[in-house]
């Protein structure tokens, strides 16, 4: 499953393509993804620029607005006959299990899995599709005019915890908001009401760099500990987002590249091996569904 470091790839990927492009059509095939995309989709998005693209946790957001056209100088908006379709308004896009977006410049035909296109010109004139593929359909396209200052209150985003690269999140934080939790430190991260983006692989690799055994009540963890966590859970992202990611069945980036970071990994799936710090053999143990891998001497 395409987790933060994933999406984080993803939307950087597109920068380059889609700020600034010009929406000229939208193409649906099939609508039944976790949530239904929106019937107004093809009337809403043509003539739209993709202003810029953001991230919130698993999600990319893409902000859409009408600015004048590049050719002539008319103004498209109100004089375009777009109606209620008229508010800049975000694209909100989640990538689901198996979800991947692409950037074409000649695009082969869309398969059976390639569920919405965006037909774009870039700055330059030249034209572009962004494809939308999702084998399992648990990914989302959906649509929101709700104006910037207020989209952190959208129903999907509003009880998302805090950035792990935010300034706010450190020891502090973590032991702030871990106080009371008797579930294991490992479940309170993957929940993501205390931190977005922790997922399970990074789970267990960022509890092996901290030294903290992932079944450990959450609320156990001493301060020093929890400022050992927060770092190891910054360092393992952004270490993820450096090698693209992680490649484990689907996920491949904007421009088909896999990701390299399950090459780094010093415990995730590597059950029975030796401990790269300490030669003892990795142990598995199942957590919420959840396969967890640690090292039962590094990790006390």
């Amino acid at each position: 499953m395409p987790e933060l470091p994933e999406v984080e790839v993803t939307r950087r990927g597109l920068l380059p393509h889609l700020e600034g492009s010009r929406i000229a059509g939208v193409a649906v095939r099939h609508r039944g993804l976790r949530w239904p995309v929106p019937e107004e989709l093809e009337s809403c998005l043509p003539g739209r620029v993709i202003r810029r693209i953001e991230r919130r946790g698993k999600y990319l957001l893409l902000e859409c607005v009408y600015e004048a056209a590049r050719a002539g100088g008319g103004q498209v908006g109100n004089d375009a006959g777009h109606g209620a379709c008229n508010e800049a308004g975000w694209l909100l896009i989640h990538l689901g299990m198996t979800g991947t977006l692409r950037v074409w410049h000649e695009p082969p035909a869309p398969g059976t899995h390639d569920h919405v296109d965006l037909l774009l010109h870039d700055a330059a004139g030249r034209a572009l599709t962004l494809r939308f593929r999702d084998p399992r359909r648990f990914g989302a396209v959906l649509w929101t005019t709700l104006p910037g200052a207020l989209l952190p209150t959208h129903p999907l985003l509003r009880n998302l915890g805090i950035e792990p690269f935010d300034p706010a999140f450190d020891g502090d934080w973590l032991y702030r908001h871990t106080r009371g939790r008797s579930a294991a430190i490992k479940t309170v991260l993957l929940s993501g009401d205390i931190v977005v983006g922790v997922g399970n692989i990074y789970c267990s690799e960022s509890l092996f760099r901290a030294g903290i055994r992932p079944t450990i009540a959450a609320g156990r963890l001493s301060r020093p500990r929890c400022d050992r966590l927060a770092a190891a859970v910054r360092e393992t992202l952004a270490l993820a987002i450096e090698r693209g990611g992680s490649t484990l069945r689907d996920f491949v980036g904007s421009d088909g590249a896999s990701g390299y970071f399950q090459l780094d990994c010093l415990v995730y799936d590597r059950a029975g091996k030796p401990c790269r710090h300490c030669a003892t053999p990795i142990r598995q143990i199942v957590q919420g569904q959840r396969s967890t891998f640690y090292c039962p001497q590094c990790q006390r």
